[in-house]
């Protein structure tokens, strides 16, 4: 994947947005104001980061050279993710999605309901 293929997809499920809270370089999408993969639109990385349930990151980091803890990040919740390793773009695409759950999982379960995700993501 690449970082358009990264925001259209993340973009495409439901409910999330995105934003520049970092500046106009930094592309965070969010579920209900939480974020759940942050990008850089600049080119200057060449990964991208993810929230993730923190021994699935231990069980990815030991599978795939391109995952490591997350650049920047709190490092037990997150991992950084290149763009062109040796991640398949289905298991990204599944990552993508496993991060907008984490997030959204720690909305108030009102803000799931209203939003239309709480049987998705609590799945």
């Amino acid at each position: 994947m690449n970082i358009e293929e990264v925001r259209v997809y993340g973009l495409g499920l439901p409910q999330a947005t995105e934003r520049c809270p970092f500046g106009p370089d930094t592309l965070s999408l969010e579920i209900g104001g939480r974020m759940f993969c942050l990008v850089t639109l600049d080119g200057e990385w060449d990964f991208f980061n993810l929230k993730v349930d923190p021994d699935y990151s231990l069980q990815l980091q030991e599978r795939h050279r391109s995952i490591r803890p997350g650049y920047h990040q709190n490092k037990k919740h997150w991992i950084s993710v290149d763009y062109y390793g040796d991640v398949p773009d289905t298991l990204q695409r599944e990552l993508i999605f496993h991060s907008y759950c984490q997030a959204a999982r720690k909305l108030p379960k009102r803000q799931q309901h209203s939003l239309g995700i709480a049987e998705l993501i609590n799945k």
